[in-house]
């Protein structure tokens, strides 16, 4: 890989080049999960699902691993969850007050 372009976006998202992938893998990065903590890849709205098996790839062409037997990432939701009953005790708005809320909001 020492002729390729360090500069080529490798994680969309978050604009993680693939030169600093190669600098995560090269500090002991030896899986997907690893690399996305040290560059940010894979942490963007795709949760890794464009740009993780591509990581994986550099993973093993780089380390010699069998592909295989590179972990992908475990995706995460890109929200935090609220339960039930925290909506249920959550007053609701009277009409009259999103109203006042959105005046001069109008499309023209």
């Amino acid at each position: 890989m020492s002729s390729v372009n360090r500069d080529l976006i490798i994680c969309r998202c978050e604009e993680v080049t693939l030169g600093e992938i190669l600098d995560a893998i090269d500090q002991g990065c030896r899986t997907v999960d690893e690399v996305k903590r040290m560059t940010r890849a894979g942490m963007g709205i795709c949760q890794g699902r464009t740009c993780g098996p591509l990581v994986a790839k550099i993973i093993s062409e780089r380390t010699g691993i069998p592909i295989g037997q590179i972990k992908l990432m475990k995706p995460q939701f890109p929200i935090r969850p609220i339960k039930l009953n925290v909506i249920a005790r959550s007053p609701i708005p009277e009409p009259e007050d999103i109203h006042a809320n959105n005046e001069g909001l109008e499309a023209e």
